[in-house]
């Protein structure tokens, strides 16, 4: 009996004593009690009945079929109000709905859950949205100065000065002491000038910009350079007339974004592409003057023998250059005293995508008797 009697006293060994029932597990007893509606800190967005009976029964006490719609819709007001102060703005969106869609019939309940539903919008950046409630409201209640406000705000955000002044006047027909429509009505003025003040500069840029274009374009035409433009259809299309010319797009894909220009004297300078096919390399000159050689160009740019020409074979003077007519798959050399300009007026020459290209293989080469394999070329 003494044995029996240690035992139970909590021997090494023994069984642990029964727990009641519903006790609180020792290693889960805050997850446990948080699941229980008295001590809840928060309310779970939707209750599932089936596992949180408690809670689905207080809610049908709290929102008991029997109780009007105008006391239901003050209920999802009060509970968006608190999710409100707590700054849950999604859900304080969501009561002040479910407080709508009571229809309770009383247009200025209806106006205050709108207002109330524009500004959980305005907190969250729904602009747009809240604006929409804000005009919902005022039409159910035009007297109502906070719809009046926070419709002001929303036009304010969105940059539309001319109605936020509108709305801020209509709200100071109502109150015209109301420190907030007057202080609005005094910014959103000086912003207005601001932006009418940056629309003039734009205005004045793009014209000056677009009269640039059209010289450019003309000097384009006047040299007969030809232009392929490529349209949205991905049919090429070749344009020789100025009112068919267009500079949109027409502009060079380096990362540079250098483009054909027209220099104080006239002259045009073009972005220019060398290729290398043979190593798979390029080089970009930013700015190629038309009355300048290609031999010019190549003996700055081979000056020093490349990283990868580790056959020492691209000397300026070991150098032949071509440019393709890939309509008729025909390659045609280019003398390297002659000037870009001359190359360009070439009648097969066709300038796509605002950048003049131009092949280099190294004279008499295995590469390029391959590459010219099965296209006419045409030598100097």
């Amino acid at each position: 009996m003494a044995e029996a009697g240690a035992e139970q006293d909590g021997v090494s060994g023994a069984p642990a004593p029964p727990r009641y029932r519903g006790a609180l597990h020792p290693d889960t007893w805050e997850q446990e009690l948080e699941a229980i509606p008295m001590f809840m800190k928060r309310c779970p967005a939707e209750i599932d009945a089936a596992r949180q009976p408690e809670l689905a029964c207080l809610q049908s006490l709290l929102f008991d079929e029997e109780r009007s719609p105008a006391e239901l819709a003050r209920m999802y007001k009060n509970e968006g109000n608190e999710y409100f102060k707590e700054k849950d703005y999604g859900r304080a969106v969501a009561a002040y709905s479910e407080g709508l869609r009571r229809r309770c019939g009383d247009a200025e309940l209806d106006a205050v859950l709108l207002t109330n539903r524009a500004a959980a919008h305005f907190h969250s950046g729904n602009y747009r949205s809240a604006l929409n409630d804000a005009i919902q409201a005022k039409k159910l209640k035009p007297t109502h100065l906070k719809a009046i406000i926070r419709g002001a705000l929303c036009h304010m955000e969105l940059k539309n000065f001319v109605e936020a002044i509108a709305w801020c006047e209509e709200g100071l027909q109502i109150d015209s002491e109301e420190k907030k429509l007057v202080e609005m009505r005094a910014k959103a003025d000086k912003l207005k000038r601001v932006q009418e003040r940056d629309a003039r500069k734009a205005k004045v840029m793009e014209s000056k910009e677009q009269c640039q274009k059209e010289v450019l374009l003309a000097a384009i035409k006047e040299r007969n350079i030809k232009l392929v433009l490529e349209p949205s259809d991905e049919e090429e299309e070749v344009s020789d007339g100025l009112a068919e010319l267009s500079l949109d797009g027409f502009h060079s894909g380096s990362a540079t974004g250098a483009k054909v220009h027209l220099d104080a004297d006239g002259n045009l300078s073009w972005p220019v592409l060398f290729l290398y096919p043979e190593h798979e390399q390029t080089d970009f000159t930013v700015a190629f003057h038309e009355n300048s050689r290609f031999i010019d160009h190549l003996m700055v740019m081979f000056a020093e023998l490349p990283p990868w020409d580790l056959e020492k074979k691209y000397l300026p003077n070991n150098l032949e250059l071509y440019f393709e007519d890939e309509e008729r798959e025909e390659m045609y050399e280019v003398n390297p005293e002659h000037t870009l300009l001359q190359v360009l007026q070439h009648k097969r020459y066709f300038v796509k995508a605002g950048t003049p290209t131009v092949l280099v293989f190294a004279k008499r080469s295995p590469f390029s008797k391959k590459y010219f394999s099965g296209k006419k070329v045409h030598r100097l």
